[in-house]
């Protein structure tokens, strides 16, 4: 069994505090893999352009990540170009280019499309949905969104909801999604429209779980110093899945040890610009970061 992640792999351009890094590997997919593949096997359905390098491509497949799924076309790779300030909360788009993935509309194969859990970057909703309906046997489903679907395909996305187990979504995103300006109230309501389990991401201030009725609190990782935010909520999914599919059944704990495992390996994803620290990281340093992080909770 593995874990089937639909998303990007594209080229980033990042400028921070700490300086700029030009045409890293980047992308939902990318980030989501190097992170889950710690606690179960990964593969990445998405599409790069024939200018993405082989060496790039290497680094994931060294990692045991299965790229069958990763289709090259003709053109050029997705590329997004940011900007953060001192407030790593915000962050500007200098540019974005689309290029082959404007058009993406995989085609599930087997054994891709018998895949028992399933995570869903924030793509199109409609795209979402229509890949969700070429998988038999799913066991858990997780997806995330963005703002720019909630506000041109809230419809759409309430759909996918229904079939959905796990929903990951930023704190803004959920006030804006369930018109709510409490945090807790948005989480209810978006529980109430199909999810087992709703997971809202709050930066630095940590992530909050509503599952059956009760909630989670669980605060950010006291990281000494963060270079590059980008690709950390993808990250943080990576981990809560990768932990779920290692269980059999799961119940309330195992979902709140899963958000431990996001937010450890969130905290993990910021310490470099790209994924660079994801690449060069160990379990073992998983491990002492988590147990770390019970005492640091534990009162």
């Amino acid at each position: 069994m593995a874990i089937l992640v639909v998303g990007s792999v594209a080229l980033d351009t990042i400028e921070t505090p700490f300086g700029l890094k030009r045409e890293v590997l980047g992308g939902s997919a990318t980030y989501f893999s190097l992170a889950g593949r710690f606690f179960h096997p990964v593969r990445i359905v998405a599409v790069a352009g024939k200018d993405m390098s082989k060496e790039k491509l290497f680094l994931l497949r060294k990692r045991n990540i299965d790229l069958e799924g990763l289709e090259i076309k003709k053109g050029r790779t997705f590329r997004w170009w940011g900007r953060y300030g001192n407030d790593f909360n915000h962050r500007q788009t200098i540019k974005l280019e689309l290029n082959v993935f404007e058009k993406f509309s995989p085609r599930l194969a087997y054994p891709y499309n018998r895949t028992p859990f399933v995570f869903l970057a924030n793509i199109d909703p409609v795209l979402q949905k229509k890949i969700l309906g070429q998988i038999r046997g799913r066991r858990f489903v997780g997806s995330d969104t963005i703002d720019h679907w909630i506000r041109n395909k809230p419809d759409d996305l309430l759909l996918l909801l229904k079939k959905t187990d796990v929903f990951f979504i930023n704190n803004s995103e959920a006030e804006l999604f369930s018109q709510r300006s409490n945090i807790y109230q948005a989480a209810r309501w978006l529980a109430g429209k199909g999810p087992e389990v709703v997971v809202i991401k709050k930066g630095e201030q940590g992530a909050l779980m509503f599952c059956g009725n009760r909630f989670f609190s669980c605060p950010a990782f006291p990281v000494k110093e963060v270079v590059d935010p980008t690709g950390a909520g993808d990250a943080f999914a990576g981990g809560f899945m990768g932990y779920i599919a290692s269980y059999k059944r799961v119940y309330e704990r195992e979902f709140r040890r899963a958000v431990v495992c996001g937010t450890v390996m969130g905290s993990f994803a910021v310490e470099s610009f790209g994924p660079q620290r994801l690449l060069d990281l160990n379990f073992l340093e998983i491990k002492k970061r988590i147990n770390f992080f019970k005492k640091l909770i534990n009162f």
